[in-house]
């Protein structure tokens, strides 16, 4: 890679927005992929399927958001304990959103989107100020 390029990559990436994002976009995948299986291919209801799937990625999403996003040395158990307390609102939200969706016409999937894109808003905030408030110096502020 050209020296100009990963410059640029490299300053991109110092961004803790930028990481928070890749790291959720990757969440966001295996999410959607596990309420497709067990929604689609195993018929569990939608009610079930969408807190199981999105519970499922817990310690995953913790785990990336913490290191490669966040950079945080802020005390593991303590930030589990607020990462629960905003997985189980989140949980709530989700499901909401899901089946208001749904039921309205629009579809699980878009649904599953509208609840993406308000919980992603919301997280970064709750991460960086809250969940994982003691941050390293490779975080950048936006």
């Amino acid at each position: 890679m050209p020296q100009p390029v990963r410059a640029s990559a490299q300053r991109l990436w110092s961004n803790s927005a930028v990481r928070y994002l890749v790291v959720g976009g990757f969440c966001f995948v295996v999410d959607v992929a596990l309420l497709w299986l067990a929604h689609e291919i195993i018929g569990m209801p939608l009610a079930v399927a969408t807190p199981l799937s999105f519970l499922a990625s817990f310690a995953v999403t913790y785990t990336l958001q913490r290191i490669v996003a966040f950079d945080s040395d802020a005390k593991v158990v303590a930030s589990v304990a607020r990462y629960t307390a905003l997985v189980i609102f989140n949980t709530i939200a989700t499901t909401g959103i899901v089946w208001v969706i749904d039921a309205l016409g629009g579809g699980w999937l878009i649904g599953k989107v509208v609840a993406v894109v308000a919980t992603t808003v919301w997280n970064f905030f709750a991460y960086r100020h809250w969940v994982f408030a003691t941050r390293s110096p490779r975080s950048t502020d936006v």
